[in-house]
């Protein structure tokens, strides 16, 4: 056992064990918890960081993985820092891997300062409350879920469903109608084969949104360290838009599962207790301590949006990775597989779909003052649709009411007009409301128990037409 003084900290030759990803260094004295550590070898030299220390032992993390690396001749030095990568705006408009190197070939955009990827947690008593809508062009989302500047708001979907192209066309399309100031997206991939992250890259360049833009991509065959950092990375570049440049940043993360896969499997290596379905207890912290990154600062004019998008093993909404994910966000999107089997996209289940913060974000002054309204005449109505659909399977459709047959037929409207929409179709809040309008049009209007009867005299379409007739 040795150690001795570097020029950037201490270093220890003393490795006790490299098991996976993980070195163990013994007698080591004042390290911290996530520290940086620079390994070399006979092969060269690799970067990592402290999971754990405690009784003069160090459990760290080797980025780029511990292949080739021996106990006998590799050393390890403690650099007394934590993980910073360096920003500026520079990097819109870029490709990054997962820990920020350049992928697009160009070179290292000029740093404007260097930020601790573990962020600086908000004063809660500095947080402002979300209120601005967010635009996203997708009529089951602005419509009836609408997302808010500063909100958490996941897509819970399922092995196969479209999750990366609604990620992409919401990237594509987003805006902040009506505020001043600078809109950006900041996209990260976590663990994601190479024709996804060319589908990503292409899909956003084509459309003129990457100017806009920022990437970072960590492919499957990437180190499973990378997946843990990609989601930080990302985030420490949003909050320097938003909070230095005062920019409105949409951040949109996929695929959450494939960044708690890679916790479970550090946990494993680490010999930790595991706890649901052999994910480590700490699951639930660690994941709010990367969707608490959202939200607004009192006197800062910028903020950072969240759309996290997780893909539920076997569509299961109680796993772990959505049900601690629900506890965390304001609601989320559920993709359904039955809506998928129809060809309707985006095939959005509004019926299990929340966002919590859609009334303080929509109204007069901000959408339309019928939204909300809308909003819940639309629910009640393709509700009762599905309640009629099911009896209908069991007695048949003859026996249904005249009144009955509308819903049904309203119901299927709904999915075929206001739901279904191409993937370059970009619809704003007034096109939305018309198409809703036009389904509840066909409706008895003494069914419109939820709306106030100004708004049925100016928007249902039964009473432009009465008063076209009286006209003529």
């Amino acid at each position: 056992m040795s150690n001795k003084k570097g020029s950037s900290g201490v270093e220890y030759s003393s490795i006790s064990e490299i098991k996976g990803p993980l070195i163990i260094v013994q007698g080591v004295s004042g390290v911290a918890y996530d520290e940086l550590v620079e390994v070399e070898s006979d092969g060269g030299k690799r970067l990592g960081r402290v999971l754990d220390v405690g009784l003069g032992i160090a459990v760290v993390q080797v980025f780029e993985g511990t292949s080739g690396l021996a106990i006998s001749s590799t050393r390890a030095r403690f650099l007394g820092r934590t993980m910073e990568i360096p920003v500026s705006q520079g990097m819109l408009g870029r490709i990054f891997d997962g820990v920020g190197k350049p992928r697009d070939g160009l070179p290292e955009p000029i740093a404007e300062d260097f930020r601790d990827i573990n962020g600086a947690p908000i004063n809660p008593q500095m947080r402002d409350y979300p209120t601005d809508f967010i635009q996203t062009g997708i009529s089951t989302i602005d419509g009836m879920n609408t997302l808010v500047r500063g909100q958490k708001l996941p897509i819970f979907s399922g092995a196969g469903l479209p999750h990366n192209a609604l990620a992409a066309q919401i990237a594509r399309q987003a805006t902040v109608p009506g505020k001043t100031g600078d809109f950006a997206v900041v996209f990260a991939a976590i663990g994601v084969q190479n024709d996804e992250a060319r589908f990503f890259q292409k899909n956003i360049e084509e459309s003129g949104a990457m100017k806009r833009s920022a990437l970072f991509l960590n492919l499957a065959d990437d180190p499973v360290f990378e997946r843990i950092i990609t989601p930080r990375v990302a985030l420490t570049f949003a909050e320097y838009l938003a909070f230095d440049l005062d920019m409105h940043v949409l951040v949109i993360i996929t695929d959450m599962t494939n960044y708690a896969e890679a916790l479970r499997e550090i946990s494993a290596a680490r010999e930790e207790v595991p706890g649901r379905r052999g994910y480590p207890g700490y699951l639930y912290t660690d994941f709010a301590s990367i969707y608490e990154r959202a939200g607004r600062i009192k006197g800062k004019k910028g903020s950072i949006t969240q759309m996290p998008i997780l893909s539920m093993p076997s569509d299961d909404i109680t796993h772990p990775i959505p049900d601690l994910t629900g506890y965390i966000t304001e609601g989320q999107l559920f993709l359904s597989r039955d809506l998928y089997r129809k060809g309707i996209y985006p095939p959005i289940g509004v019926l299990m779909s929340l966002s919590r913060l859609m009334k303080d974000g929509i109204g007069e002054g901000t959408t339309r003052g019928d939204h909300q309204e809308v909003s819940n005449q639309l629910y009640a109505t393709y509700s009762r649709a599905e309640e009629l659909r099911a009896l209908a399977f069991i007695v048949g459709e003859a026996s249904l009411t005249s009144k009955d047959r509308k819903y049904i037929n309203a119901g299927s409207a709904f999915e075929t007009r206001f739901l279904k929409q191409r993937p370059d179709e970009d619809r704003d809040i007034e096109q939305t409301l018309s198409i809703a309008w036009d389904i509840l049009s066909d409706l008895p209007e003494d069914e419109l128990t939820r709306i106030k009867e100004n708004y049925i005299k100016q928007h249902y379409k039964g009473n432009k037409q009465k008063e076209g007739k009286e006209k003529s």
